[in-house]
């Protein structure tokens, strides 16, 4: 059994310890939690989307052919409420005021100084050799969260309509997916999209949660809002089903390198291989319908979990596109495996990191940035290339069995490389401060080796 000591960000401003989150008698627990105890009779903003089937070209998912949304999703709703957030003092500290730069180099990575994201937590131990585990309501959740913090609701629209709703009624008995502040913001705009928040799901990603994700990438409409996902022993620091999100005006990395394309499946869903970068992945793109993308990509997660493979997803271009990440930092970290030099960053390589924006705690750090070193933690993340293959071959015969047989593996193979370099694009957007451009169940599982 591999342990290994937890020190989680703090995500919410009620994450305390059990003993201080015991209810007082009467009026709920005096917290204004989404928990039963205060959740009755409450209201929060409701923005219902409209569930198209086809992706749209070049807007993502979400077309709006009859005309402009009731209210700009991204720009007044999202941003515009986390903002109010900040100015009502909710978050723990000010992340437009971290130092951000762009190392020099072929792939632009970003490094941002965030001194304060590693203050004032509390310890916390997570069993690394366990994508899988089951949720504990005794730890920290998200139905402790404060209403303040919740910026709103998310669902889909009943006819077929985008809506909004400035004060809905909280439908308890149907659990409602909610999209709420991390007080311990990474980036301008960093937020949780918690689906099904009151039926304590644990991080586990599954088809209806992951289609949400894309829908909400989607209702952004903008390629700088990106989403993503840590599963257990991949840097999820809570056990409650949730996905990240943030707006960042500067291309990832991982978003331009370059890819070879491995098949296409008969829902048009194209998987390509990441050439080139210090993580090896898959990148999902395409499909007929968003259903198409959205059940590959989860039918591949729902194998890693299946097969305790701890993995990141990030979900870019406005849910048009999806890199998928096995890794085994933490695993590493548990065998002894990484250098003292790697470990003395207090780096946790989760999704952000991986795709290009270190987060980086020490000012040594920051100021010896480069390139080089961004590379050689990233290469600690990721799989061996035998294991990567290994794990690819568990994914694609999931991925073909759920298809029930459709496609041929062998067939797949043979087709055409196509290798898909994305040019390097000019970064120099980040030190401009884009900011101001905005208008206001358990199974056990074998490890793999």
């Amino acid at each position: 059994m591999l342990r290994i000591k937890r020190v989680p960000t703090v995500v919410s401003n009620y994450q305390k310890e059990e003993a201080e989150d015991v209810a007082r008698r009467g009026g709920g627990c005096g917290r204004n939690c989404l928990n039963k105890c205060c959740i009755q009779g409450a209201k929060l903003p409701l923005y219902a989307f409209k569930k198209l089937n086809k992706i749209a070209s070049d807007k993502g998912l979400a077309g709006h052919e009859s005309g402009k949304p009731p209210v700009a999703f991204l720009d007044s709703l999202l941003l515009g409420e986390w903002e109010d957030r900040m100015q009502r003092g909710l978050f723990r500290y000010d992340v437009t005021a971290c130092e951000t730069k762009v190392i020099p180099g072929n792939y632009g990575f970003i490094a941002q100084l965030n001194e304060g994201r590693h203050l004032k937590k509390r310890p916390t131990e997570f069993r690394v050799d366990k994508v899988l585990q089951p949720f504990d309501g005794n730890k920290f959740n998200f139905t402790k969260v404060g209403q303040e913090e919740v910026l709103f609701q998310l669902e889909a629209s009943d006819d077929g309509e985008v809506q909004f709703f400035p004060n809905a009624p909280v439908d308890v008995e149907n659990s409602p997916s909610v999209v709420a502040i991390n007080v311990s913001p990474i980036e301008y705009g960093h937020v949780l999209l918690i689906p099904r928040v009151l039926e304590c799901l644990p991080q586990r990603i599954d088809h209806d949660s992951f289609l949400l994700a894309l829908h909400m990438a989607a209702e952004a409409g903008n390629p700088y809002f990106r989403l993503g996902f840590n599963s257990l022993g991949a840097f999820a620091t809570i056990n409650h089903l949730h996905f990240q999100a943030y707006y960042l005006a500067v291309s990832f990395p991982i978003e331009k390198a370059p890819t070879e394309k491995i098949t296409t499946l008969d829902g048009g869903v194209k998987i390509s291989k990441l050439l080139n970068y210090p993580v090896r992945g898959l990148v999902f793109e395409g499909g007929y319908t968003v259903e198409d993308l959205s059940n590959t990509v989860s039918d591949a997660c729902i194998c890693l979990q299946a097969n305790n493979i701890p993995y990141n997803v990030l979900i870019a271009d406005c849910g048009r596109r999806v890199f998928l990440l096995p890794q085994c930092y933490a695993e590493k970290q548990a065998l002894g495996e990484v250098s003292a030099e790697l470990l003395d960053t207090q780096v946790n390589p989760a999704v952000w990191e991986i795709s290009g924006h270190m987060v980086l705690k020490r000012k040594k750090d920051y100021e010896e940035a480069s390139e080089e070193n961004a590379w050689r933690l990233l290469a600690e993340v990721s799989l061996s290339e035998a294991r990567f293959e290994e794990v690819y071959a568990l994914i694609f015969e999931a991925i073909v069995c759920v298809d029930n047989g459709k496609g041929d593996a062998s067939e797949s193979s043979l087709e055409e490389p196509d290798v898909n370099p994305q040019p390097l694009e000019e970064v120099d957007a980040i030190n401009n401060n884009s900011r101001h451009n905005m208008v206001t169940g358990t199974q056990e599982c074998i490890v793999m080796h």
